[in-house]
């Protein structure tokens, strides 16, 4: 078995072809793994560079219309302190994000009703004006909405599809649909979009097989940028007696994401560093080209919860830039000066 995934791992850092079966075999394999994550630094050093993207992570609302089983911010957890930043708020961190050198801003929240898509073109256009780019991890929207904030000036789009087990999806997100996370996917590639997707590593009942499915359709639909990170049980939700996710299992997933799309963006999640104190340099030397360090100011770290044991949620803007900056140099790697799209292929 080690000979023959040597051999499959070999072939596919030439290739970039993988199928089910390779796929699974390499998961279940942890003989492999440092060679795994070796291919996979390698086919990243290749093809994006030993520059990391830092992008600046804004988390403007923790007020959500879904009830996902999994996420410590479900409108039916009682127990999370809710929020929703202004207008006025957003951009001044936006501002300072600027000011820190960041290229990129990240407004991610909760879907939140308030912010229509008005409201968010406005708040886009204005943060525009800084020469940045401007991602969004807002959700499920309606198509118009998404072509509205595109045509404000949006550039990229997060939107996991968390596993493409439909039936395991539509059980762990009830009342929403399989098939309209695909035609929201589908509107962002439409409307000009760098397309963002992902997926949650360690699900109850989650099967080897469909970690490679999952893997298999960030390459079927072309994605520029894949978040992948453990599932972390939160106390406050349904989940919270499962066993969760293992971080090296997740960080196989994203190595072989990378091999499989060598030119994205693939981040180094802050979920990795929940499990492992340096899980995000570990992911930067496995596949991982992206960090975002979070600029939300003051206690609405906290109450973005996720799931326990977020990372630095009492740290300032500027510990975390200067943290995450240390850890990049101490590796040989340079943080980019550039907006950070997906690059072209280069063989």
């Amino acid at each position: 078995m080690l000979k023959q995934n040597l051999e499959i791992l070999e072939n596919a850092e030439q290739s970039h072809i993988l199928t089910r079966e390779e796929i699974v075999s390499l998961l279940a394999d942890d003989t492999i793994n440092q060679d795994l994550f070796d291919t996979a630094d390698r086919v990243r050093h290749k093809y994006v560079g030993d520059e990391v993207h830092l992008r600046a992570l804004i988390e403007f609302t923790n007020i959500c219309k879904r009830n996902c089983l999994y996420c410590g911010i479900r409108k039916g957890n009682k127990n999370v302190q809710r929020y929703r930043l202004s207008k006025e708020q957003i951009l001044d961190f936006a501002q300072k994000a600027v000011n820190y050198g960041y290229k990129t801003i990240v407004l991610q929240g909760g879907e939140d009703a308030f912010f229509t898509a008005e409201i968010l073109a406005d708040i886009i256009r204005e943060i525009k004006k800084n020469n940045v780019a401007v991602t969004l991890s807002i959700g499920e929207l309606e198509t118009k909405e998404y072509e509205l904030l595109k045509n404000a000036g949006a550039d990229r789009f997060l939107l996991r599809i968390e596993t493409t087990d439909k039936r395991l999806y539509e059980e762990l997100d009830p009342y929403m649909s399989h098939e309209n996370r695909l035609r929201c996917l589908d509107d962002l590639r439409r409307f000009g979009y760098e397309v963002g997707s992902g997926c949650l590593v360690g699900l109850p009942n989650q099967t080897l097989e469909s970690l490679a499915d999952d893997v298999l359709f960030f390459q079927k639909i072309d994605a520029d940028m894949i978040g992948i990170g453990p599932f972390i049980p939160n106390e406050d939700t349904p989940l919270k007696d499962a066993k969760g996710g293992d971080f090296y299992q997740a960080l196989k997933v994203m190595a072989i994401t990378r091999i499989l799309l060598p030119n994205i963006n693939i981040p180094a999640t802050t979920a990795m560093e929940t499990l492992n104190k340096n899980g995000r340099i570990i992911a930067l030397q496995s596949g991982a080209n992206v960090v975002m360090p979070n600029v939300t100011e003051g206690e609405y770290r906290q109450f973005y919860a996720l799931y326990p044991g977020k990372i630095c949620i009492n740290d300032t803007p500027e510990d975390c830039k200067n943290c995450i900056s240390g850890k990049i140099a101490s590796i040989g790697r340079t943080i980019s000066t550039e907006l950070g799209f997906r690059q072209k292929m280069i063989d």
